[in-house]
């Protein structure tokens, strides 16, 4: 078990409706490691606590696998924008418009792989406006 800081539990609380309560907790919230859920369930013994700790453990598996692939894409188009870039220099008839174009599919990519940024967020309902 580890103690969550205070901006975790600022990130726990905005993406979960159910914790909206821990919002106003002058306590951090403390949280299991994949370790810590086989532990747990070890010493409860249950059924039910067996079955959710190999479900958490499940969850960190599949959750680093993920993360493993991102970064063998990210290393794989690494290596083609080198390769690319190889082939350019070498052809010098490589027509200007389809490196712009193959550099745009690598932004595009590179875009869409990143996190999303943490921007405000419109208010919902209408908005009154007025006329200048």
């Amino acid at each position: 078990m580890f103690t969550l800081t205070a901006a975790e539990k600022a990130e726990v609380v905005a993406n979960c409706d159910i914790l909206g309560k821990l919002k106003f907790s002058k306590t951090l919230p403390t949280a299991f490691t994949e370790h810590g859920a086989i532990q747990a369930a070890n010493v409860l013994g249950s059924p039910q606590a067996i079955q959710m700790g190999v479900y958490v453990v499940h969850s960190f598996v599949r959750l680093r696998e993920m993360l493993v692939a991102d970064k063998a894409l990210a290393s794989r188009l690494g290596e083609l924008e080198r390769q690319l870039s190889a082939m350019a220099l070498r052809q010098d008839d490589f027509e200007g418009k389809t490196a712009q174009e193959f550099q745009q599919v690598f932004e595009a990519l590179r875009s869409l792989m990143a996190p999303p940024t943490a921007g405000r967020k419109r208010p919902i309902g209408f908005v009154q406006q007025t006329d200048k």
